[in-house]
């Protein structure tokens, strides 16, 4: 049994999912990310807790901010433009949705941070940046695909996100931006060998040529949807496992033409989940979109990321789950495990020692490391936060594998 009290086993199924960025949830957290990027780009200072909820014709933001100059404050009392092109951008710009840029209400209910909050995070002379909460953050990493990330949700936001690309380009017009994905993968050990089942839950129009005489989906829908989207995705990703008798059900409830926020309130931080490795590795509970890189929910989530990858990068383990804990107001981290659930080539003793010594655990370390002080924040809240490339995902980088894999040569047999 690993650490995580997880059976090591045979052969089973494991699924994951993922939404897209039209999804309710996903857009409350695209423009809690839209407001922290607003500030940040002109204060990178600012301290930023902003939640959102979304429904039919409305948007709500709400939370604690604080900025420190004049551009800052400015840029927050005109933030309802960026909240709407953020819409606007998601593909929310036709009032047949119901939820529209244009339309929609704005309200705005902020105010600024806790001083009992500040005066513990705000570093001074005396005294280290501590944390911005206290709680748990976990990191993974392991060798299923090129990213270093679980298969079932590598595929899962590929695919969402190939739904975004076909939409804006297209080549598929009739899609609207609400989806949903979801992957089933046969697992032998630690080994992906079957794709199982493949769930693509898509928001579309009503076009009489893709629905049958009930109004439901036909195959001829169904048929672009495997051809224009699900098989070039798992082609890419994983070809191997392209087989005869993988499981498709394309919107499996007949139809999906009432979507997006009309069709479901979407809040900030309710998929947790999706947003870091589907179920594959633990999640602490904090949610990322809308904080500041002050809170260790974030900042710390995404340290815990850089960590496990590098191990893995560097040949110490095929699988790594770290976890982080911190206090709130304390700089150093409470503690940090490193479970390699049996495929470490050294023990976790001592991949923990590594960590201690390649890496500052520090909340200003991690900051300064990740450059976490930028406007990055709102494309990492759509097809997940993990296993990206691109200048903002400084957390998957593997800059120190070769420095992990030197140092544990004197362990190595």
């Amino acid at each position: 049994m690993s650490a995580n009290g997880k059976m090591t086993r045979g052969k089973y199924l494991f699924t994951s999912e993922s939404v897209s960025m039209g999804h309710p949830d996903k857009v409350a957290d695209q423009i809690s990310d839209t407001v922290l990027d607003t500030l940040i780009a002109k204060d990178p200072h600012a301290r930023v807790a902003c939640e959102t909820l979304v429904t039919t014709g409305l948007v709500v933001v709400a939370g604690e901010i604080t900025v420190h100059n004049k551009e800052a404050e400015l840029a927050l009392n005109n933030i309802e433009g960026n909240i709407r092109q953020t819409i606007a951008d998601i593909g929310y710009t036709d009032p047949d949705c119901q939820f529209d840029h244009k339309s929609c209400a704005v309200i705005r209910v902020l105010h600024s941070q806790s001083a009992d909050i500040s005066q513990g995070v705000t570093a001074t002379k005396k005294k280290k940046q501590g944390a911005g909460d206290q709680g748990l953050m976990f990191g993974f990493a392991c060798r299923e695909t090129k990213a270093l990330m679980p298969l079932p949700i590598h595929l899962s936001h590929r695919l969402v996100e190939k739904l975004a690309r076909v939409r804006e380009s297209g080549e598929i017009p009739w899609l609207r931006p609400d989806s949903k994905s979801q992957v089933t993968i046969e697992y032998d050990g630690h080994k992906p060998v079957r794709l199982k089942t493949i769930v693509i839950s898509t928001q579309h129009q009503e076009r009489k040529e893709l629905l049958d005489k009930n109004g439901n989906v036909n195959d001829k829908f169904k048929k672009i949807i495997i051809d224009k989207v699900i098989k070039p995705v798992c082609m890419k990703e994983c070809p191997k496992l392209w087989k005869p008798g993988i499981e498709f059900h394309i919107n499996p409830t007949g139809r999906f033409v009432i979507g997006g926020p009309h069709g479901d309130t979407g809040v900030t931080g309710r998929k947790i989940i999706v947003d870091s490795y589907g179920g594959r590795g633990a999640h602490g509970g904090g949610a990322f979109s809308g904080k500041d890189p002050s809170k260790v929910d974030r900042s710390a989530t995404y340290m815990a990321r850089y960590v496990a990858k590098n191990i893995v990068a560097a040949g110490l383990a095929d699988v790594c789950e770290v976890q982080l804990a911190y206090a709130i107001g304390v700089a150093e981290p409470v503690s940090v495990l490193v479970d390699t659930e049996g495929t470490g080539r050294i023990s976790e003793d001592k991949i923990e020692k590594l960590v201690r010594e390649h890496f500052d655990l520090t909340p200003a370390a991690i900051v300064s490391h990740l450059k976490l002080k930028r406007p990055i924040y709102r494309e990492t809240a759509a097809h997940g936060h993990f296993g990206r490339t691109g200048a903002g995902f400084t957390w998957e980088k593997t800059d120190k594998a070769a420095a992990l894999a030197k140092a544990a040569a004197r362990w190595m047999k």
